[in-house]
This record gives structure tokens, C-alpha cells and sequence, in this order.
């Protein structure tokens, strides 16, 4: 296995799910993981182990660690962690054993592998486990509805081949979901945006490594940054004030207009009226003969 990657993974608490979108406008659903607390317990050399890697840890869920492992983080100043994970990398000598590494290990655009332990279901039927068909429904079956069939032929093999699909224990196993997108990451709250579902259930365990794929070179994170989102709010409120002033100024101008046409006809109007009544009064013809 040819190890390229020069940071750790994390050990996160899986959330939850919700929709956010990217600065595209592409709706994404996204897992939410929170990977606070994680710090380097161990440091492996290639002249002291034989290869390179750092131990990572995270505070967990198990409430009590037995006395080697005690002993182990008692080393390294971490007691309160209890989930512990190994990771293959180059150059481990850039880390120190305490240091706290967090969200900013993965940025936008790149590709995790999300290993969980998947939601346990208990004793599962063919129909429900393995997506059977089931039996007819009709032609007197009675009670064959959900039965799984035949398992194999008689003489030969004579028997059941190993690895048969049958009813049994469904979930409560260690699964891994490669190559999903980070939407966002957001190292003020410890918080990583993965689309896609990841395995476990909420608040279960979850570890992040680095995936395969090459990051996305053209790809635009979501704006969750609320300094943001307020300066733009403010933006285009000042541009709204400028559109509405420019918008009562042109309103103002047009009644001003408008008044001043109405005046100027009432004006017309009495000069006319006033005109025409000298010229046409009697009384001021005979007074002035």
C-alpha cells in the first residue's frame, strides 16, 4: 500500500442529516460530524516501528479503559480520551504527541472515507436482509409468503454452500462509505459536512480519512459565515434605501410637475375669466361713453 497522505484522519461524532446549499445553488444533503477533542496520543517512526503513522484519539463513549491503556495515555496527558485510531501517514515527525488537531484537516472539495458501525436490526427475515422476492401469493400458499425457498440441490452438492443468503443477524457491522464529497468545514465549531449518508446511528462513532479521489478544482463552498451573511444583509438594505430615495425623488419631481401644470392652468384659467368679463360688461362701455 503506497501511503501518500501527509495528515491524519479524525474520529468524529456523527449528528446528523440536513440540506444546505453550495454557493452554485446546488441543494446537497450532507452528514453533520463533530470531531472535537482530538489529539495525537503516539507517534510511530520509520527507524523505531518500521513505518510512519500517528495515534489519534477522541473522547468517546466508553466510560471505563482498563490499565494499559490508562498507563498509554497517562504518557501523553490525554486520560479523558477512550476511542483511539491509527492513521498511515508521511512525515509524523511534523507532529508532537498532545498536539490537538481538528476540522481543518479537510477542506472543501476533497474526498473522505466515513468508517462506522452500522445500525443494529436484530434477527432479520430473506425479504427484509437480502431484498427476496418471496413466495406466490396465490395457488393455495398459504404460509409461503416471506419463506426464502429452496437453499440448494440434494445429491449434489449434497449440501449448503457456505456464504448462503439466508435469515440471521442484520446490521451491527463495521462498514465504510468511500469517496464522499466534503461540502464544507468548519473549524470554529469543529464541524465537517460530508455528503451523502454515512454509516451509525446519531451520536454514534465515526472515523475520517483521507479518500482516493482528487479534490474538485472548480468547486464553491456553501456561506455559513454569519459575519458574511450580515454585511450582505446590510448591502442591499443601504441599496434598497439608495433605490427607494432615488424612487421618491423621481415621485416628488413628477407631483411637482404635476402641481405646477395644474397652477399654471388655474392661473390661465382666471386671467381668461377676468378678460373677458371687462370686455364684455355694458356698464363700463356706457361710463366710458
Amino acid at each position: 500500500m503506497v501511503i501518500t497522505q501527509q495528515t491524519p484522519g479524525l474520529i468524529g461524532r456523527k449528528i446528523g442529516m440536513m440540506t444546505v446549499f453550495d454557493a452554485s445553488g446546488r441543494a446537497r444533503g450532507v452528514t453533520v460530524i463533530e470531531v472535537a477533542g482530538n489529539r495525537i496520543t503516539q507517534i510511530r517512526t520509520q527507524d523505531r516501528d518500521g513505518y510512519e503513522a500517528v495515534q489519534v484519539g477522541a473522547p468517546g463513549k466508553r466510560n471505563r479503559i482498563n490499565k494499559p491503556e490508562q498507563g498509554h495515555l497517562r504518557k501523553s496527558e490525554t486520560e479523558l480520551l477512550s476511542e483511539l485510531r491509527e492513521f498511515r501517514i508521511l512525515g509524523s515527525d511534523a507532529f508532537e504527541i498532545g498536539q490537538e488537531i481538528g476540522a481543518d484537516q479537510f477542506e472543501s472539495g476533497t474526498f473522505v472515507n466515513v468508517t462506522g458501525i452500522t445500525k443494529g436490526r436484530g434477527f432479520a427475515g430473506g425479504v427484509r436482509r437480502w431484498n427476496f422476492r418471496g413466495g406466490p401469493k396465490t395457488h393455495g400458499q398459504s404460509d409461503r409468503h416471506r419463506a426464502p425457498g429452496s437453499i440448494g440441490a440434494g445429491t449434489t452438492p449434497g449440501r449448503v454452500w457456505k456464504g448462503q443468503k439466508m435469515a440471521g443477524h442484520m446490521g451491527n457491522r463495521r462498514r465504510t462509505s468511500l469517496n464522499l464529497l466534503v461540502v464544507y468545514s468548519d473549524p470554529d465549531r469543529q464541524l465537517i459536512f460530508v455528503q451523502g449518508a454515512v454509516p451509525g446511528p446519531r451520536n454514534g462513532t465515526v472515523i475520517i480519512a483521507h479518500g482516493r479521489r482528487n479534490p474538485l478544482s472548480d468547486y464553491a463552498p456553501p456561506v455559513f459565515n454569519l459575519d458574511q451573511l450580515v454585511r450582505a444583509d446590510v448591502d442591499s438594505d443601504l441599496l434598497n434605501d439608495e433605490t427607494d430615495q432615488i424612487e421618491e425623488s423621481v415621485i416628488a419631481e413628477k407631483v411637482d410637475d404635476v402641481v405646477t401644470e395644474d397652477v399654471t392652468e388655474e392661473v390661465d384659467d382666471v386671467v381668461t375669466e377676468d378678460i373677458t368679463e371687462e370686455v364684455t360688461d355694458p356698464s363700463t362701455e356706457e361710463d366710458s361713453v
